[in-house]
């Protein structure tokens, strides 16, 4: 009724966001709306709003409104790789972000579609930006594609897709990322120098370490380089128990390796009030190892040699650990 009268503009955008009615249709999923809307001729169907400038597209996607998405691609005068003026993402970016996974698939049928776009805030793909989230499909998706790059990592951090969902307890997508073989997998951040099984011990992912673990190529004892800290260490002095007695029992492991003040991990555990960390039987045959060299760190106050006792009072706990 309103586009029946001569003075409605139907291309007006409000002065909060700068969206236009076809913005908000779009990004609301009222598919029916935006086919009306498209029938004038005196309207952008590619109009960014104020705010984020996001183009109706982007607004659709990023909200998984798949109809949509698939009307406003019939027009040729839509760009489908139009990137946002806030953080540079693209639809299919936003869409990966949120796991839209219909509209993912909508999107790279199209040839003037880039799977590889970063944004310009983090220099993330929408692979990376997926796996990071969890999104099982999009991610499955995005890797059967031969032009997607598994391994591309931002360029904030340095991270690589394996990394992010490593860090953030994503097994499933861990495993899918393991089974390609151009994925490195101990490809060590440019912030921290920290690999995805560094990232995973340090927050207590027990099932991403178990899965990583069973890798013959993964070095378990990779430190960081911002202060030398392996996973041992991190998992150790964050008090993750399970994984600490994962890596003690690895093959490869080595408990003796220092971090970046001499501290070994059984000593890193009751600095944090981990007793239960730091009380795990050490009954390998380099248990012994664990003793750090003193004569190599002058610095650390020594053990007490008559009881190869180490004592540390807390206000609410009292801490014995045996050497």
């Amino acid at each position: 009724m309103l586009l029946e009268r001569k003075d409605v503009n139907p291309d007006h955008p409000d002065t909060h966001h700068g969206r236009t009615p076809l913005s908000w249709a779009a990004g609301n999923g009222h598919e029916e709306v935006v086919k009306t809307l498209l029938e004038r001729k005196d309207l952008n169907p590619n109009h960014q709003d104020t705010e984020y400038g996001r183009t109706p597209l982007l607004w659709a996607a990023g909200n998984g409104h798949e109809g949509v998405v698939k009307t406003l691609l019939e027009r040729k005068d839509v760009n489908p790789d139009h990137p946002d003026t806030g953080d540079g993402q693209t639809p299919l970016l936003w869409a990966a972000v949120n796991g839209r996974e219909g509209v993912v698939k909508t999107l790279l049928e199209r040839e003037d579609v880039n799977p590889n776009h970063q944004d310009t805030e983090y220099g993330r793909t929408p692979l990376l930006w997926a796996a990071a989230n969890g999104h099982e499909e999009v991610v499955k998706t995005l890797l059967e594609r031969k032009d997607v790059n598994p391994d591309h990592p931002d360029t904030y951090n340095g991270q690589t897709p394996l990394s992010w969902a490593a860090g953030n307890g994503h097994e499933e997508v861990v495993k899918m990322l393991l089974e390609r073989e151009d994925v490195n997998p101990n490809h060590p951040d440019t912030g921290y120098g920290r690999t995805p099984l560094l990232w995973a011990a340090g927050d207590g992912h027990e099932g991403v370490v178990k899965t990583l673990l069973e890798r013959e190529d993964v070095n378990p004892n990779q430190p960081d380089t911002d202060g030398g800290r392996t996973p041992l260490s991190w998992a150790a002095e964050k008090g993750h128990q399970r994984i600490v007695k994962m890596l003690m029992e690895h093959k490869n492991d080595r408990t003796a390796t220092p971090g970046n003040v001499n501290q070994v991990p059984q000593s890193v555990a009751p600095s944090k009030g981990h007793d239960i960390v730091a009380g795990i039987p050490q009954d390998r045959d380099n248990a012994s190892s664990a003793v750090p060299d003193r004569t190599q760190s002058p610095s650390r106050p020594p053990l007490c040699a008559e009881t190869s006792l180490w004592w540390r009072r807390d206000p609410n706990l009292l801490i014995l650990i045996s050497t």
